[in-house]
């Protein structure tokens, strides 16, 4: 995939840098989310590819956006606690994954 033809032909110190710009939803993504986020919304993002989730986890930790992640490992009382977390007036949880 993508990741991997970045990682085998880039010379760029970032290589979060390379995905987003050989990505254009990584960068609408990487567009938006900051707007987003300095107009106080949060942002919820759908993705059924596990390996889909890790790169965006990997991207929000780049860049600083604190978030929340739930998928098919995540069970009962952590999944209810990640989306209380998400939900809580006044937590600065900005993206859920």
């Amino acid at each position: 995939g993508v990741e991997e033809q970045v990682r085998s032909r880039s010379t760029a110190s970032d290589p979060m840098h390379e995905l987003i710009r050989h990505s254009g939803k990584m960068v609408l993504l990487d567009k938006m989310l900051p707007k987003l986020r300095a107009e106080k919304h949060k942002a919820l993002i759908f993705s059924q590819f596990i390996r889909v989730l890790d790169m965006l986890e990997d991207y929000m930790r780049a860049k600083g956006f604190p978030f929340e992640r739930i998928d098919g490992g995540i069970r009962g009382n952590a999944r209810q606690s990640a989306i209380d977390r998400y939900n809580e007036p006044g937590e600065h949880r900005f993206v859920f994954l």
